[in-house]
Formats: C-alpha cells, sequence, structure tokens
C-alpha cells in the first residue's frame, strides 16, 4: 500500500502528504470523502467492505469513502472512486463537511475532515470486489434502527456520520 493522503490544518489546507497506512498509524488530520447515493424512494445504497480491507472489513458502510490524491479536486476524486468501487456514475452535490477522529483498529485511527456528498440513482451497482463484497439499499428508517441495535456492523465513521447525513436527508428528500 503506497497510496498517499493529503494532510491538512483544521481549515482543510494542505500540509503535506504521508503514506496512507501511516496516517492512521499516527492518526493525522487528513482529507477525505464519503458519497451517500439514494435511489428514487429515498433509500441509501451501503456497501460491504471487502472481508481483506486493512481496516473495518466486513462492516457496512455508506456508498463509497475514500482520500483524493494530491493535486485532485475533491469532487472529482469522489465521482473516481464511485465509479471504481461500485461501477457508477450519477451526479454528486456536495452538502456538508465535517471533522471526526475514532479508532478504526486497534493502533488505527481514522481523523479525517470529511466532504460528504450525495447523489441519487435507481441503478444497481457493479462492485469491484477488491473493495466491496456486497452492496443494498435500505430504507433510512431501518438503518438507524440497526445502528442502534447492531453498532458491530458498521464502520465507525458511518455512525459518526449518520446523524449528520439524517438532517440533511431530510432537508433533501421530505423537504423539512
Amino acid at each position: 500500500m503506497n497510496e498517499e493522503v493529503i494532510l491538512i490544518d483544521n481549515n482543510d489546507q494542505p500540509i503535506g502528504t504521508m503514506a496512507k497506512l501511516e496516517a492512521h498509524i499516527l492518526g493525522r488530520l487528513h482529507r477525505a470523502f464519503s458519497i451517500f447515493i439514494f435511489n428514487s424512494k429515498g433509500e441509501l445504497l451501503l456497501q460491504q467492505r471487502a472481508l481483506h480491507k486493512y481496516h473495518s472489513g466486513g462492516k457496512w458502510t455508506n456508498t463509497c469513502c475514500s482520500h483524493p490524491r494530491y493535486g485532485e479536486d475533491t469532487a472529482s476524486a469522489a465521482n473516481r472512486r464511485l465509479k471504481e468501487e461500485m461501477g457508477m456514475v450519477c451526479e454528486l452535490e456536495h452538502v456538508f463537511s465535517f471533522t471526526y477522529k475514532a479508532e478504526v483498529e486497534p493502533g488505527l485511527t481514522e481523523n479525517e475532515f470529511d466532504h460528504v456528498f450525495f447523489g441519487t440513482s435507481d441503478n444497481l451497482p457493479i462492485i469491484n470486489t477488491e473493495e466491496v463484497v456486497d452492496s443494498k439499499y435500505i430504507n433510512m428508517e431501518e438503518l438507524e434502527a440497526d445502528l442502534a441495535l447492531h453498532p458491530e456492523k458498521y464502520t465507525e465513521w458511518l455512525k459518526i456520520a449518520f446523524k449528520l447525513v439524517l438532517t440533511q436527508y431530510n432537508k433533501n428528500f421530505n423537504n423539512e
């Protein structure tokens, strides 16, 4: 694994790069994005991470997450990874950003300034099995209940982001 992440300050200004694994071992703040694709019924497309991933393998999470490359626009990176992981293309809208820090495995910490994108598609994904083992559309109320009952099935970042996502979902899909 020789992918690099963009290290940033608290204002999302780049201050350098670092190998992705090293940034997660050291818990360094870096730029990331998370994509949430909804179908016309308002259901969220989840992915189950491939079992061999170096952290959070086999856990369910939002449609797609990753990191932009140095010099790559975050929206362009989001579109690139959505196609690479899920075989999907759709219009993405930046909805909000937030910072979180969470231990994802012993000795590995996600410390991310996360740019959150929403999109709408009724297409089924064509998953990249190197990245994803399964996918499904789920009703937001069902997901909220399952997150409360079975949090161990889900990634740390989905559990942290869910309330923020639900607030924006209600604004975008329920006209609240």
